[in-house]
């Protein structure tokens, strides 16, 4: 469904609150002195396909709110990715590339910070950035709670500004600061904003004891899956060693570790309700990257391969118009897209560049640059860095003799080590790589040259 499909399934909420949807609904909301406040709830290494375990989850922000079915992420890695959602923009121009350099982000140009400079209470409750260094106060959030490293019981955290452990599961403990929060909205006429990041279901995914046992429905795989003939993958995917059995236990136990995650959320909408904030609350909920279960043998992340990239994608806003269980919106969209969705609810002109599109207004892409670096010197078993052009039919994936170097910067001679192109349309589990083996005529008929060269533009742009 087109936006305008999308537009008239919500005409009627859209009339009824006076909020012109796609003509800028945040604008008229802050002009009429009613900005919205915003949640951001991002899980860590979520894939597509948990939605077992987040009923409570999807029966609010899909049921009262909207569904994007090609939500992305631009970089499967969660400090680029969460740097992206902050700053609406690519992790070649926002500079955290890897794991390992989170102070490159540019804290001017952050959601945060305009959202606090415009009048906004901020709180930050869970993961924030990997390898921020836990003693160091997130900037432009007026109260936190950051935990660090990912350790689910009797966490250290960053409490406004002491380090101290705190006992507990950490999804309750997240849970249990965003609601106090959000309690002070009772006394604090302030709009706010509040990301809330738990640790699940990030390995070890530890679940609740409450949990701990639960059975998940039966998995057999995807063709992906213990692939048969991977010689047309590159290296690092012909040598991994995920089976099934590799895929199902590490589903299980992020689906168990989740079951927390859809409870922590039921408790912020129940308290939302009794706040009388339901209405005129944006929230996004999110995976910060996806996660293969051994497909291509492959069990971790850091791949462009769709489950390492797609993630759970919701919104609502019924004041805004994105409620009532509003028709599934079927756009490719990416994390780059919640900046400029979040300003402007707010009624906020972003004054930095950013190259994700507001979710508010009629903006289709009909592809999507993905990007990802590796961290150090090349290792064996890890992928070279690697840019992807991901369209609804195609992929197209070049692999580079490139890696950050101390200060998080690409260096190497940007030779192309390996090449992937994918017919999504009949291929849609990436088995058969077109580019094995192909001669140049058969390159041409596949569009490559045209789509190396579009890749190439927008990567180094």
């Amino acid at each position: 469904m087109g936006r305008r499909g999308f537009l008239a399934g919500a005409a009627s909420v859209a009339a009824a609150t006076a909020l012109p949807l796609g003509l800028g609904a945040g604008s008229a909301a802050a002009a009429a002195g009613a900005r919205p406040n915003i949640l951001v709830i991002l899980t860590d290494d979520q894939p597509k396909q948990t939605e077992w375990a987040t009923p409570k989850t999807v029966d609010w922000l899909v049921g009262h709110g909207v569904r994007f079915t090609s939500g992305h992420v631009t970089t499967p890695l969660c400090a680029p990715s969460r740097s992206s959602i902050f700053s609406g923009k690519y992790a070649h121009h926002h500079g955290v590339r890897d794991n390992g350099h989170p102070y490159n982000l540019d804290q001017h140009d952050t959601i945060q910070r305009a959202l606090r400079q415009a009048g906004y209470r901020t709180g930050l409750f869970g993961k924030y950035l990997n390898a921020w260094q836990p003693a160091d106060n997130p900037p432009h959030f007026e109260e936190w709670l950051l935990s660090d490293p990912v350790v689910y019981n009797d966490g250290q955290y960053n409490d406004n500004g002491t380090v101290h452990t705190i006992p507990g599961y950490s999804t309750s403990v997240i849970r249990d600061r965003a609601l106090a929060f959000l309690d002070k909205a009772a006394t604090d006429t302030r709009p706010w904003f509040a990301f809330v990041a738990p640790k699940a279901p990030h390995a070890p995914n530890t679940p609740e004891p409450k949990y701990a046992d639960t059975t998940v429905p039966v998995w057999n795989g995807r063709p992906s899956v213990d692939e048969a003939d991977r010689s047309d993958k590159p290296a690092w995917i012909q040598n991994s060693t995920g089976t099934l059995a590799t895929g199902r236990q590490v589903r299980a136990n992020q689906l168990r570790t989740l079951l927390s995650v859809d409870d922590a959320v039921q408790a912020i909408h129940d308290r939302l309700a009794a706040l009388g904030q339901l209405q005129n609350t944006l929230v996004v909920y999110l995976g910060d990257n996806g996660y293969t279960w051994a497909d291509h043998g492959w069990s971790k992340k850091s791949v462009p391969y769709l489950p390492s990239v797609e993630v759970p994608f919701y919104v609502s806003w019924p004041a805004g118009g994105l409620g009532a269980g509003s028709p599934a919106d079927h756009r490719i969209v990416a994390n780059i897209d919640i900046a400029p969705t979040v300003l402007e609810a707010a009624g906020i002109t972003p004054d930095w560049a950013v190259d994700g599109h507001s979710l508010l207004g009629p903006y289709s892409r009909d592809h999507l640059l993905v990007e990802w670096w590796e961290q150090g010197p090349h290792q064996a078993g890890s992928p070279h860095t690697w840019s992807s052009y991901l369209s609804r039919t195609e992929q197209y994936t070049e692999y580079y003799k490139l890696h950050t170097d101390a200060d998080g910067l690409p260096v190497g001679t940007g030779e192309v080590a390996f090449r992937e192109y994918y017919d999504l349309d009949a291929d849609p589990y990436q088995l058969v790589n077109k580019l094995y083996q192909a001669t140049p005529a058969q390159e041409q008929a596949l569009g490559v040259p045209a789509l190396a060269a579009t890749l190439n533009a927008e990567r180094t742009a």
